[in-house]
């Protein structure tokens, strides 16, 4: 089974393409089967190219970080290999904060709300010095 030894690790960027070999070697010629420990493979962004050796998720997100494990199987025996994939992401808005008028003497809120892998630091500053 290629990759050699029991494990390995991908790391693949949030909204990129995750493509993930598996090439087996035997006699009778072994199937290969995948599947996300813990979880399900995303049914409609997850395609399989190359006999099944190569699985691929398009538009990755963190929720797809885990362990894939690739099953190589014939009558005579199987072997796997497990892949633990880390998703990373650039600083994204869940909510990117809006301008605000107010007049004088009244109060108002801004919103701020970003996530990414690692988890970003949020700052304010008001005229380009910190609050």
């Amino acid at each position: 089974l290629t990759p050699t030894g029991s494990t390995s690790t991908k790391v693949e960027l949030r909204g990129n393409v995750l493509l993930l070999e598996c090439i087996a070697a035997g006699l009778p010629t072994p199937v290969i089967r995948w599947i996300k420990e813990g979880g399900e493979l995303p049914a409609n962004r997850t395609f399989f190219e190359n006999f099944k050796k190569t699985l691929k998720i398009i538009d990755v997100s963190e929720a797809d970080s885990g362990n894939y494990k690739c099953i190589a199987r014939n009558r005579l025996g199987s072997a796997h290999h497990v892949i633990s994939v880390t998703v990373k992401a650039a600083p994204y808005w869940i909510t990117a904060p809006r301008n605000l008028v107010l007049s004088p003497g009244e109060d108002g809120t801004l919103i701020c709300r970003a996530n990414g892998n690692p988890k970003p630091n949020i700052s304010w500053l008001a005229n380009g010095v910190p609050i």
